[in-house]
C-alpha cells in the first residue's frame, strides 16, 4: 500500500510539474514575442522541451520522471530566489535569465548522477576484530543490487568482475538483489559465470534480496528464481538462505532470507547454536535489523538494499520512516560492524544522485 501511495502521488506531482514547466518555457523572451501575434502556436512550441524529455523513455518511464522532478524542482527554487532578489534590489526583470541557468544547471547536476550511477568505484573499511583470523588477516569482497540490465548488463558484469579479482579476495559475497522483473535471461546467465570464474580462497557466497525472485506474475521475465538458483549452482556460487557456512576454523557466514519472505527466521533462532570464538559475518540484503543482529554476536554485518539513497534525500526519507536503520556507510554498535554498500548498480533509475555505485573492499585484521 505504501508504495501505491507514493508511485500515485509521485504521478501526480509530476503531472503537476509538467504544467508548471509549460508556463515556464512560455516565459521566455522570444516566447512571448511570438505570441503576442500567434498565442495557440506558442504554447505548442513550449510543448516541443517537453517532448526533448519524453525521448528519454527509451530508457524507460523512471528516467522521464526523475528529469522532469528535478528541472521542475530547481526551477521553482530559483523563481522563488529570483523573485526575493529582484523585489530586494527593486529592479523589474528584463532577460528570464532563472530559466537559462535552470536548465543548465539540472543538466550538469543529472549528468553527473548519470556518471555515478554507471561508473563503478572502489571503497574500502578496515574491520578490527579480537577472533583469531587464519593467517591473520581475511579480505572480502562484497557487493549488492547489481539489479542486471539498468547499468550493468552481463557484459559489464563481467568487466566489474575482473576488477574484484584483481583484489586477490579471500571471498566474495553477493548480498541480494542480483537480478530484477527488468532483468534477462542473457545477462542473468553471463554474470553467474563471470562470478563463478573468480578465482578466490574460499568461494563465492550469494543471499537473495526483495527483487530477485520478482514482484510480477510468472512469465513477465524469461527466467524464474529457480532457474537463477540453477546458473548459480552451475558455477559453484554458495547460496545461502537462513544457512550457516562455517568456511574454515577461524570464520563463517550466515546467510539471511530477505526480510520481506515470511518464513526468515529470527536472527537469534538462526545462530543459538554456534561458537563465539569464530569470525562471524552476516549477510543480510535490508539493513534493518540491527539491533538483533548485534545482540546476537555477530562481528560483521554487510548490506545493500538502500543503493546509498539513489536520488537524494529519498535515503534520509526511509531513515525518517523507520524503513531502515542505516542508509550507507560503517556503523558500530557493541563489538559488531555494519556496512551498507550503495550498491554495485541500482533499481530502474539510471542516475545516482545521493550516492555513487561501488564494490565494497572489507579487510578484517586481527
Amino acid at each position: 500500500m505504501f508504495w501505491l501511495i507514493l508511485f500515485a502521488l509521485t504521478g501526480i506531482i509530476c503531472l503537476g510539474g509538467i504544467f508548471y514547466l509549460l508556463t515556464r518555457f512560455h516565459k521566455f523572451g522570444f516566447m512571448q514575442k511570438i505570441a503576442e501575434n500567434h498565442k495557440k502556436l506558442s504554447w505548442l512550441l513550449c510543448l516541443l522541451p517537453l517532448i526533448g524529455i519524453g525521448c528519454f523513455g527509451v530508457i524507460n518511464i523512471y528516467a522521464v520522471v526523475i528529469i522532469f522532478l528535478h528541472l521542475a524542482a530547481f526551477w521553482l527554487i530559483a523563481d522563488l530566489i529570483g523573485k526575493i532578489v529582484r523585489k530586494a534590489i527593486k529592479k523589474e526583470r528584463r532577460f528570464y535569465i532563472e530559466g537559462v541557468l535552470v536548465i543548465l544547471f539540472t543538466a550538469v547536476y543529472l549528468t553527473f548522477g548519470w556518471i555515478n550511477a554507471h561508473d563503478v568505484k572502489r571503497t574500502s573499511y578496515t574491520v578490527h576484530t579480537d577472533k583469531p583470523i587464519a593467517g591473520g588477516s581475511l579480505r572480502i569482497v562484497g557487493i549488492a543490487d547489481s539489479h542486471l540490465g539498468i547499468t550493468l548488463d552481463g557484459e559489464k558484469f563481467t568487466k566489474e568482475m575482473k576488477r574484484i579479482q584483481a583484489e586477490e579476495p579471500d571471498v566474495v559475497v553477493v548480498a541480494g538483489d542480483f537480478v530484477d522483473d527488468e532483468s534477462c535471461r542473457e545477462d542473468m546467465v553471463a554474470a553467474c559465470k563471470a562470478l563463478g570464474e573468480l578465482k578466490t580462497t574460499y568461494g563465492v557466497y550469494f543471499t537473495v534480496g526483495n527483487h530477485d525472485k520478482g514482484y510480477y506474475e510468472s512469465g513477465h521475465r524469461d527466467f524464474t528464481i529457480d532457474d537463477l538458483y540453477s546458473e548459480l549452482e552451475k558455477n559453484n556460487v554458495t547460496l545461502l538462505e537462513d544457512d550457516v557456512v562455517e568456511v574454515n576454523d577461524t570464520f563463517r557466514i550466515v546467510g539471511r532470507l530477505d526480510k520481506h519472505y515470511k518464513e526468515r527466521e529470527d536472527i537469534k533462532t538462526l545462530t543459538k547454536d554456534l561458537d563465539d570464538s569464530k569470525f562471524e559475518l552476516i549477510l543480510d540484503h535490508q539493513p534493518n535489523d540491527y539491533d538483533n543482529e548485534a545482540a546476537a554476536g555477530a562481528d560483521l554485518v554487510f548490506s545493500g538494499h538502500t543503493h546509498g539513497g539513489h536520488i537524494w534525500p529519498s535515503g534520509y526519507i526511509g531513515l525518517l520512516i523507520g524503513a531502515n536503520d542505516a542508509v550507507y556507510g560503517a556503523k558500530t554498535i557493541d563489538n559488531t560492524e555494519f556496512i551498507v554498500t550503495s550498491g554495485i548498480s541500482g533499481w530502474a533509475i539510471p542516475f545516482k544522485t545521493g550516492c555513487i555505485s561501488e564494490y565494497v573492499v572489507m579487510d578484517v585484521t586481527n
